[in-house]
């Protein structure tokens, strides 16, 4: 591939919210180049979305769905920003989803779409495809771009920066410039060399930030990338306290953790201990394991302390029918078997896991960062919608109507706007000499997930928090100066990123003395 690629729309990442914001611009007309890092596009949080995406209850409404949205932001949600989503979120489900590209929803023996309930829903309003919506979803999504005339589609492409004049161009006046935004400088893995990707505007939808937690329900990449590379171009960020964990992953000693989707309690299924007693009525009376997830974490975490057990139980097989399990819950069904787990007869272990990252780069109601030019939609941006807390199943509408309006805000701007002339902008500088060390990359990986795994998670305190500060500006000068001498590689990338991103959710913390949502200060 050459040195510099030119495009009118460069979109890192092609989950749900950058798919969408690249489908409807090549539809448009518009050259869009998409980069990811995964060797295989489909690696993303939205693949591994399980529960499904909002749409339309029986005798729901606009307002039934701003007030759960509300509630469950533990009153920080921008009104404005859930006004946008329950006017357009559904309609595009039926535009995007159902009408472009067929994907393939559960359906009633009637014909109708199955709807489903969830956490701090007032209704059951959530669609779904069996427990892997996400990966229809992505699926089809991809087909759509992978065979676009004005998409070129490039894998295992990373991120390393993000191209400002301010900091990249050769004119050094630029500096006293707005911030803006040039395209980015872009890793080809297979052949170690950076390319400059210039565009007329550039859309982050890099994901959230899961990885940098011992325990995640999230996809590999789920690094902070966007977020530390949006944060050294200058952009605002904000929120970045409030990390989701979900209630229910499955836990086994050496097993890998996966998701047990809200869905199954959606239909019934229970929390209980060892000896099957349910628990969630002592934390919350009225929505009991129905409640907010930062509510049923915590409670988890509290059961877990108080009886000095390692997980709980998550009983699925009592309420639910096992007819009903396999039809609905295959994917849940056959990984919990994998590991000896039978879920129709048996109960799920489960423990918290880190989920999804309510903060992050400031946004407007049309996906504007702070920086000129620069864009960003889905988890790796902050529209104010999720407040303190995200409600369920509502990451995939955002990240669909997020996608679609900035798709809308750069088409009506782009006749206006040119490329920067490649001249200004140099090639990138291999200044790394050193093979790295995929020893020290990994070790300082696991000490970034267990600082923020025991001082940054469910339960945070004064003390925990600034030795989570002492510890990781301590490893980001190491790390540093490790990348200032080595080859690029996504690994070591993905740890410069990482440390980044962690200090940005460990300082926010640390300001914010106020609990609230999924942010909880035990002191």
């Amino acid at each position: 591939m050459e040195d510099c690629v030119r495009t009118d729309v460069v979109v890192i990442g092609c989950g749900i919210a950058g798919g969408t914001a690249a489908l409807r611009l090549a539809d448009a007309g518009v050259s869009v180049t998409v980069a990811t890092r995964a060797e295989e596009p489909e690696e993303c949080n939205t693949y591994y979305a399980q529960g499904g995406i909002i749409f339309r209850g029986e005798n729901d409404s606009s307002t039934l769905l701003k007030d759960d949205i509300l509630r469950a932001g533990a009153g920080l949600s921008l009104p404005a920003a859930v006004d946008v989503l329950v006017r357009e979120g559904p309609a595009l489900v039926q535009e995007i989803l159902l009408d472009r590209l067929a994907v393939s929803f559960d359906r009633s023996a009637s014909g109708d779409l199955s709807l489903t309930r969830e956490g701090s829903h007032s209704l059951a309003r959530i669609v779904h495809a069996a427990d892997a919506t996400g990966k229809i979803i992505e699926i089809e999504l991809l087909k759509a771009l992978s065979g676009h005339p004005n998409v070129r589609l490039l894998s295992a492409h990373t991120a390393v920066d993000i191209l400002t004049p301010s900091h990249h161009s050769r004119n050094r006046l630029a500096i006293y410039e707005s911030p803006s935004c040039v395209g980015v400088y872009l890793l080809n893995q297979n052949t170690g060399k950076v390319i400059r990707c210039l565009a007329k505007n550039t859309i982050l939808a890099t994901g959230g930030l899961g990885q940098l937690y011992l325990r995640t329900t999230n996809s590999s990449g789920a690094r902070g990338d966007g977020l530390a590379m949006a944060h050294r171009a200058g952009a605002r960020v904000i929120n970045c306290e409030f990390v989701q964990f979900h209630p229910t992953t499955f836990y086994k000693q050496n097993a890998e953790s996966f998701l047990i989707s809200e869905a199954v309690r959606g239909e019934g299924a229970k929390l209980v201990d060892a000896e099957g007693i349910a628990f969630m009525e002592k934390y919350d009376s009225e929505w009991q394991d129905l409640a907010p997830r930062d509510v049923v974490a915590r409670s988890i975490h509290s059961e877990m302390l108080v009886h000095g057990v390692k997980n709980v139980y998550l009983d699925a097989h009592s309420n639910i029918a096992k007819e009903h399990i396999l039809a609905h819950f295959p994917t849940i069904y056959q990984n919990c078997l994998a590991n000896a787990v039978d879920i129709t007869r048996e109960l799920i272990p489960v423990v918290p896991a880190a989920h999804y990252f309510c903060g992050g780069i400031w946004v407007d109601a049309w996906g504007c960062s702070s920086v000129d030019h620069l864009y960003a939609v889905g988890e790796v941006s902050c529209t104010g919608l999720h407040g303190a807390n995200r409600l369920a199943s509502s990451s995939l509408l955002e990240g669909l109507t997020w996608g679609h309006r900035a798709a809308q805000h750069v088409q009506d701007r782009l006749a206006q706007q040119s490329v920067v002339n490649p001249e200004t902008i140099p090639p990138w500088q291999h200044t790394g000499l050193e093979a790295p060390d995929v020893a020290l990359i990994r070790q300082d990986m696991s000490s970034i997930k267990h600082i923020m795994w025991n001082y940054v998670g469910l339960v945070r305190t004064h003390h925990r928090l600034r030795r989570a500060l002492h510890d990781l500006h301590y490893l980001e000068l190491e790390i540093e100066r490790f990348y200032s001498r080595a080859h690029l590689t996504d690994e070591l990338i993905g740890l410069r990123n990482a440390v980044r991103a962690a200090i940005l959710v460990t300082s926010a913390a640390w300001q914010n003395k106020v609990s609230i949502g999924c942010h909880y200060r035990q002191d």
